[in-house]
């Protein structure tokens, strides 16, 4: 599929728009990484916001104090939550075992 010829002005604004959404979703896993946002307040979040629902689960759980890529990576393999899942994509078995997951490591 051939990508649509956009004028200098779409462009921009398509560049900005995404600019702005890479900024809120590293935002979020920064207040992850800090502590300053749960799982649960992240998917709540996520409900209302575009860039949010498009992060990657396991870009969020690596996000998560003393978790890393392969750690998320053995989490979600063992949920059997897809690599490439999306937070909008979650099924509520897999959005209710994650957060049983981090409810228990509180």
């Amino acid at each position: 599929m051939a990508l649509p010829a956009l004028d200098p002005a779409q462009r921009q604004a398509a560049l900005e728009k995404a600019a702005a959404a890479r900024r809120i979703r590293a935002d979020a896993k920064q207040r992850l990484k800090a502590g300053g946002l749960s799982l649960e307040e992240l998917l709540t979040e996520a409900a209302t916001s575009e860039p949010l629902a498009k992060l990657r689960v396991c870009d969020a759980l690596a996000s998560m104090p003393a978790y890393g890529p392969v750690k998320a990576e053995r989490l979600m393999a063992d949920l059997g939550i897809a690599s490439s899942r999306r937070i909008r994509g979650l099924g509520a078995r897999q959005r209710s075992a994650l957060l049983e997951t981090f409810a228990e490591r509180s």
